[in-house]
């Protein structure tokens, strides 16, 4: 499936390259204020806003039990990354997302819109394990493709934790967003350098 789109704690979109990624963006903070997974409504906006399921699809099975099944595989997923970051293992984690991975996702088919264009649809109303099995494929992709891999990097922004791809030229990307945490940053240095000054 296609790289998703979040929303950040700012309101603006944040889109770190992989749906995967992206599910792990949702994590609550330090202060728990931040879960942007916390009712059924808020996982089915996700949903779409990751394209994980095309604008329409009916998302009425939407329950706590999705809720729930998504933040762990969120945990698991974070804990991967991390561990791939630090040059560690998180086994167990890693067998839960491959059993995950392990299920089919849901189908797709190209239908007809109302401008007469091909759009994506889903073969059938999404199941959870369905669509866990779409973003727990896509962690493995991204940790088995050694270019991909190459580019997981987590912001170095002072409160951000967020993980992203950097496909910049040179690799040499430091924050998930130049215009939050870069920017933050850089008034940060400004703000030294004036103090410094007086």
């Amino acid at each position: 499936m296609a790289a998703g789109t979040g929303t950040g704690t700012d309101g603006r979109r944040f889109d770190s390259g992989r749906v995967c990624l992206d599910l792990v963006a949702t994590g609550a903070g330090e202060s728990g204020a931040c879960e942007r997974l916390g009712s059924p409504e808020r996982l089915a906006e996700w949903l779409i806003t990751s394209r994980l399921v095309p604008h329409g699809t009916s998302l009425a099975a939407v329950d706590g039990t999705w809720v729930v099944r998504f933040r762990r595989l969120r945990t698991d997923v974070d804990r991967l990354m991390a561990a791939q970051l630090g040059g560690g293992r998180a086994e167990y984690a890693l067998e839960r997302v491959n059993a995950r991975a392990a299920c089919a996702p849901p189908g797709l088919r190209a239908v007809r819109g109302k401008d007469g264009l091909l759009v994506r649809a889903l073969s059938a109303a999404p199941a959870c394990g369905e669509l866990l099995a779409a973003v727990a494929r896509d962690a493995v992709d991204l940790l088995t493709d050694p270019e991909a891999r190459e580019g997981l990097r987590r912001c170095e922004g002072d409160a951000c934790r967020r993980l992203y791809l950097d496909t910049s030229r040179g690799r040499r990307r430091r924050w998930c967003s130049s215009e939050v945490c870069g920017n933050r940053e850089r008034v940060a240095r400004h703000r030294r350098r004036v103090k410094a000054v007086q």
